[in-house]
C-alpha cells in the first residue's frame, strides 16, 4: 500500500468520523448531565431528512442545515420533557425518539416528494463546498508534508472542521468552565447540584439541547455527504457513536479517537476487500461489517470497566 492511498484512506476516515464525533459529543453532554440519550440515532435521522427536503426546495444548504437542527433540538425536548419533567424511563423515551424518526421521515418524505421515502438528489450549488486551506495548492507537490496538508488535512466541508474543533471546545466546557463544573456534578450527585441551589433540571435541559445542536449538525452533513436523504441512512451510526461513548469513558479527547477508529475501519474497507491475509481470504462482507462487530464487542462489556456517570438514567426529583 502505497504513502497516496494511505493518505486516501486517513481523508476518507476523517469524512466517516464526522458525523459519529458529532453524535457522540451529543452524548456526551446529555450522559454527562445525567441523561442517557438512546435517540441519538434518531435525531439524527430526522435532522438528515430536514436537511435533505429544504436544501432541495430552497437551493440553499445553509437553510437546510438551520431547519434539520431546530428538527433534532426539536426531538431532544421531546426526549427532555418525557424524561426529566415527567420523570420517564430514559431508555424507552429514546427508544421512542428513534421510531418517531424513522416512521415519520419515511411517510413525510413520501408525501412531500412521492419518492419513496426519500428526497430529491441535490445539486452541487445545495451542498457545502470543500475549503482549501491556505497555500494547499502551493504546498501540494512538496514531499511527504505537502500531500498531508493538501489532501488530508485541507479540502474537507465545515462540518468536519467544526466537528474536530468541538473536541477541544467540549473538553475546555466541561472540564474549565463553572457551567462544565455545574454540568458534571448534575450528572453524577444532582442533589448537591440542588443544594447549592443550582437547578438540575435547567442543567439538563441545557445538555440535551447542546445534544440536538450536535446531532442536528451530524444529521446535516450526512444529507449533505450523500446529497440527498433516503431511508435509513444512519445506519446504526447513532448505537455506533453511543459505543465510541462507553469506550471512551465519557471523555472528549478519547471520543475522538475512538470515532477515528470506527471511521478508519468504514474507511479501509473497500482496500481491504478481497484480499488475503496469512493465506486466509477475508470475506468483504465480514470487513463491511468491522465498526458494527466493534460495536457490539464495546456494548456487551468486553473492552474493558467503564464507569458511567453515577446518576445517569436516573430521573431527579426535588425533595420538598
Amino acid at each position: 500500500m502505497d504513502f497516496m492511498t494511505l493518505i486516501a484512506i486517513f481523508d476518507s476516515t476523517l469524512r466517516y468520523a464526522t458525523p459519529l464525533l458529532l453524535a457522540c459529543l451529543a452524548g456526551l453532554y446529555s450522559e454527562r448531565a445525567g441523561v442517557v440519550d438512546i435517540g441519538l440515532e434518531g435525531k439524527m435521522l430526522g435532522a438528515a431528512f430536514v436537511t435533505g427536503g429544504v436544501a432541495y426546495v430552497t437551493g440553499s444548504i445553509w437553510l437546510g442545515l438551520l431547519a434539520g437542527t431546530a428538527a433534532s433540538i426539536a426531538l431532544s425536548l421531546i426526549h427532555g420533557v418525557a424524561s426529566i419533567t415527567y420523570h420517564g424511563d430514559q431508555l424507552i423515551s429514546g427508544v421512542a425518539i428513534n421510531f418517531l424518526a424513522a416512521g415519520l421521515s419515511i411517510v413525510i418524505a413520501s408525501a412531500w416528494f412521492g419518492l419513496g421515502g426519500r428526497t430529491p438528489s441535490l445539486p452541487p450549488e445545495a451542498r457545502f463546498q470543500n475549503i482549501n486551506l491556505p497555500l494547499a495548492d502551493t504546498l501540494q507537490n512538496v514531499p511527504i508534508l505537502g500531500p498531508i496538508y493538501s489532501e488530508l488535512i485541507s479540502g474537507h466541508t465545515i462540518l468536519v472542521y467544526v466537528a474536530l474543533l468541538a473536541v477541544p471546545v467540549t473538553w475546555a466546557v466541561l472540564f474549565r468552565t463553572r457551567f462544565g463544573l455545574r454540568l458534571r456534578a448534575a450528572g453524577e450527585n444532582p442533589g448537591a447540584v440542588d443544594t447549592a441551589g443550582v437547578s438540575v433540571v435547567r442543567l439538563r435541559y441545557y445538555a440535551i439541547l447542546i445534544a440536538g445542536l450536535l446531532c442536528g449538525l451530524a444529521g446535516a452533513y450526512l444529507a449533505d455527504f450523500a446529497a440527498n436523504f433516503v431511508k435509513d441512512m444512519t445506519a446504526g451510526r447513532g448505537f455506533i457513536a453511543l459505543a465510541a461513548l462507553i469506550f471512551a469513558k465519557w471523555r472528549p479527547w478519547q471520543a475522538m479517537g475512538t470515532c477515528l477508529l470506527f471511521g478508519f475501519l468504514s474507511a479501509a474497507a473497500p482496500y481491504l476487500e478481497n484480499k488475503s491475509f496469512m493465506g486466509i481470504e477475508v470475506a468483504s462482507q465480514f470487513i463491511d461489517a468491522l465498526p458494527y462487530i466493534l460495536t457490539v464487542i464495546i456494548l456487551a462489556g468486553f473492552v474493558g470497566k467503564a464507569i458511567p456517570p453515577r446518576a445517569g438514567g436516573q430521573p431527579y426529583v426535588k425533595e420538598q
